[in-house]
């Protein structure tokens, strides 16, 4: 079974974690949202690629939710030595990773070649694509000015007002190689329970991969990262609310329409579940605490009533049984849990 993921960095590290756990990883594709990368100490970050990467690997920090385990940070201690930024934590085995792909950039490698020779390395089976090889950046706009996600969530702790979202370079930027067969050919495609905007916007902001969603016969299956009418962690609920969506699961159902077909949402949010009738809703215990909990949810992310397959394009599909075309969206919710990699020095 050919599974495809849309991905952001914590939360799709779970439901990647229990996906391998019910599947082989080399049937496994990561389409990793980049609109996050960013430049520290001169050396090219891609957060999200890296967290999921670790995960799939077994050696990420689960409990920070990103770098890697039994981590030190005598580097970092260094460079704030010698009046260097330090609000970006980066651990001292990390900077291998963030080293060797800056070198390969430089040497005029694609993003593409060099995670999925980082994943190689790290005995990773899963095939890892940056969503493109062209730089996407998404800018948060405040009311300060323009900042970068990184400058926004993790030195602001996304403690600023946001009044807009945009992705720079996205509409010059192409998939990268792979990334279009993979929607096109997967058995089911599924969108992790990431941040709407700044995780999964990016991708869908790129030209070509929401054509390719809509257009792919496999279903394409959603997970709420919104719980209870807040994030489940980071930033959602403040930049969903800077697009005008509302922070419930029918704001995530809005944003992935019309291509989605069918969303995971938690009991607590069951009362959404009229106004989303129009996808095949499954309400559950979502909230991935632990690892049986991550393995349970990707069973019903994987389990037969997710995975009925669309008519081919030119079919027809009855509103009852493929989806719809777009939830009616009504109501909105307050709430978020900030989290980010600007703890202290450690």
């Amino acid at each position: 079974m050919r599974v495809v993921t849309l991905a952001g960095g914590t939360g799709a590290a779970k439901l990647l974690r229990g996906l391998a756990a019910c599947v082989p990883q080399r049937d496994l594709t990561v389409i990793g949202n980049t609109g996050d990368d960013t430049e520290i100490w001169g050396l090219h970050v891609s957060p999200d690629l890296d967290t999921v990467t670790y995960a799939l690997a077994g050696t990420l920090d689960v409990e920070r939710g990103w770098g890697l385990a039994d981590e030190t940070f005598q580097c970092l201690r260094g460079m704030a030595a010698y009046g260097a930024d330090t609000w970006f934590n980066l651990g001292d085995r990390d900077l291998a990773t963030h080293l060797t792909r800056t070198r390969a950039l430089r040497d005029g490698q694609p993003l593409s070649g060099v995670t999925a020779r980082l994943a190689a390395s790290l005995g990773v089976a899963a095939r890892i694509l940056p969503m493109s090889d062209d730089p996407v950046r998404t800018m948060i706009q405040t009311l300060g000015g323009r900042l970068t996600f990184q400058e926004y969530f993790v030195r602001e702790k996304a403690l600023v007002d946001v009044v807009g979202v945009d992705y720079e370079g996205a509409t010059a930027a192409r998939p990268a190689p792979g990334v279009l067969d993979a929607i096109r050919t997967a058995d089911l495609v599924v969108v992790c329970p990431s941040n709407p905007v700044t995780s999964v916007g990016p991708i869908l902001a790129v030209p070509g991969i929401v054509d390719a969603l809509g257009a792919t016969p496999a279903p394409v299956v959603g997970v709420s990262p919104i719980v209870g009418g807040a994030a489940v962690s980071g930033p959602a609920a403040a930049l969903m609310r800077a697009r005008g969506l509302p922070i419930s699961p029918l704001g995530v159902a809005a944003a992935y329409a019309p291509w989605l077909r069918r969303l995971l949402i938690d009991r607590s949010d069951r009362a959404c579940a009229p106004d989303l009738e129009r996808l095949g809703v499954a309400a559950d215990d979502i909230v991935m605490k632990s690892r049986a909990h991550e393995t349970e949810l990707a069973r019903r992310v994987l389990e037969p009533r997710g995975a009925r397959r669309r008519p081919s394009r030119g079919g027809s599909a009855s509103h009852s049984t493929a989806g719809g075309w777009g939830p009616r969206v009504r109501g909105e919710q307050d709430g978020d849990r900030p989290a980010g990699r600007g703890a202290t020095l450690e």
